[in-house]
């Protein structure tokens, strides 16, 4: 059976606006580029705002790469009241007066954090216990023993202290939730938090500010304008270490042989054809040999 729409290869800078699942955003630019094939590099929370990379063709093969990439995020933080679900989409859970706090305090109480922690996954998440997601116990009044995980907070500051509520920037790895974050920062200065705000600013090297919303995709028209918005398949490797081949080295490399080339470069690469086109990725052992990963149908 053919698929409906074209085959378009690249990756799209998305502005998730707030209310828009990661899914729905990837369906909605999908169609808006009447593309074939699809995918996102991990979920962003519906409330949230911010980058979000969409795939769409070749590029997809390389969607993984991101996943394990460290992000940052902007958000803004309410103390001295708590949710359920660890943001301003819950139900009030507890509140106590934030009377007295300093920025001084504040500041200390988030540096904290700074480095590797154990961080225990809200129940309000994709998270499976059991084969289900928490978040659907969760809603049943359901709650199950999660285990901590361990994650990096990579830089941590605060901005906008109103008494109240504050600015939290971060750079964290994979896995680390904000709402959490913004919880146990509360628990270490005695109060409830939970997130007002959320946006994401960075995936890995990519940051928002190359980003392009939904409204002025939508403004574009056509699908052929919307394509002139994408960015390379490379864009999601660009941090690999290049490799070009030689008409004859691209052929065999394309074919799956294992090529002796003596490299310096170890661990994962991105590779090149003779004519500067991506042919995929490969992982070069202690010998220099490039053995192929994944290959770009051309």
């Amino acid at each position: 059976m053919k698929r409906r729409g074209d085959a378009v290869d690249g990756v799209m800078l998305f502005d998730k606006p707030e209310g828009l699942s990661s899914n729905g955003a990837m369906q909605i630019v999908r169609r808006l580029l009447n593309a074939q094939k699809a995918g996102h590099t991990g979920t962003l929370d519906p409330m949230a705002t911010g980058l979000l990379p969409l795939c769409f063709g070749n590029a997809t093969k390389f969607s993984a790469d991101l996943l394990h990439a460290d992000k940052g995020y902007e958000a803004r933080v309410m103390l001295g009241r708590s949710t359920d679900t660890g943001d301003q989409t819950g139900e009030i859970v507890e509140e106590k007066p934030v009377v007295g706090l300093t920025l001084e305090a504040l500041e200390a109480a988030a540096k904290s954090f700074l480095g590797e922690i154990d961080q225990v996954p809200p129940m309000y998440s994709a998270l499976k216990h059991k084969g289900e997601t928490l978040y659907k116990l969760a809603r049943r009044g359901e709650t199950v023993e999660r285990a901590p995980r361990r994650v990096v907070i990579h830089e941590i500051s605060v901005e906008d202290f109103d008494g109240e509520s504050f600015t939290l920037k971060c750079l964290v790895s994979k896995g680390t939730y904000i709402r959490v974050l913004a919880e146990d920062i509360g628990k270490r200065l005695g109060y409830p938090a939970h997130l007002t705000a959320l946006r994401r600013t960075r995936v890995g090297t990519l940051t928002a500010d190359k980003a392009v919303g939904l409204e002025a995709l939508r403004a574009l028209g056509t699908p052929e304008a919307v394509r002139g918005k994408l960015t390379p398949s490379d864009t999601l490797i660009s941090t690999l270490p290049r490799i070009d081949l030689s008409p004859e080295e691209t052929a065999r490399f394309m074919n799956g042989q294992r090529l002796a080339l003596g490299l310096a470069e170890r661990g994962r690469v991105r590779v090149y054809g003779h004519d500067g086109v991506l042919l995929g990725t490969a992982l070069v052992g202690e010998r220099g040999v490039l053995a192929p990963e994944r290959l770009i149908a051309h």
